[in-house]
C-alpha cells in the first residue's frame, strides 16, 4: 500500500532518519519497536527509501509520537528559509523599539508599590484599634 506526495523533491527515508535522530532514537531501538521482523540494517534500508509504504510510515510515526504527515510533508529547504528569516532579521528577535518607555513602567511599578505599603497599614491601624476594643471590654 503506497501513496504519492505532491512534491518529489521530499525524501520520506531521509525525513524519517531526521526526526529520529532529533529524537535521539537509534535505529536498534526503533527497530526492536516495530516487531521481530525488523532489525538495524532493515531500518536503515527503510531510511535510503524515497517512499515508505503508508502502513509502515504510520507506524514508526506512531511509535516517535509525531503525526505521519511531518514526515511526508518535511521539506528541508522551506525549513531552511523559515530558520534564516528568523535568526537573520534581528528585530524579529529583539524588540529595540518597546512601546512603553521603561522609565514609566519603573515609575508605575514604584506607585503601585506606595499604594500597596500605604493599604497595608490602613489594614493594620484598622486591626490595632479591633484589638483595642477586644482588650478593653
Amino acid at each position: 500500500m503506497t501513496h504519492t506526495t505532491s512534491n518529489p523533491k521530499i525524501h520520506e527515508g531521509r525525513n524519517l532518519k531526521r526526526f529520529r535522530e532529533m529524537l535521539a532514537i537509534k535505529q536498534d531501538a526503533l527497530a526492536f519497536e516495530l516487531g521481530e521482523d525488523w532489525n538495524q540494517q532493515k531500518v536503515s534500508l527503510l531510511e535510503q527509501r524515497e517512499k515508505i509504504d503508508s502502513d509502515i510510515l504510520e507506524q514508526v510515526a506512531a511509535i516517535l509520537k509525531i503525526p505521519a504527515e511531518a514526515i511526508r510533508n518535511f521539506d528541508e529547504n522551506q525549513a531552511i528559509t523559515v530558520i534564516s528569516s528568523t535568526f537573520n532579521n534581528n528585530s524579529a528577535v529583539v524588540n529595540n523599539n518597546p512601546v512603553f518607555h521603561p522609565i514609566d513602567k519603573i515609575i508605575q511599578l514604584h506607585e503601585e508599590k506606595i499604594a500597596l505599603y500605604e493599604r497595608m497599614l490602613r489594614e493594620k491601624d484598622e486591626m490595632m484599634e479591633r484589638l483595642e476594643k477586644l482588650l478593653t471590654r
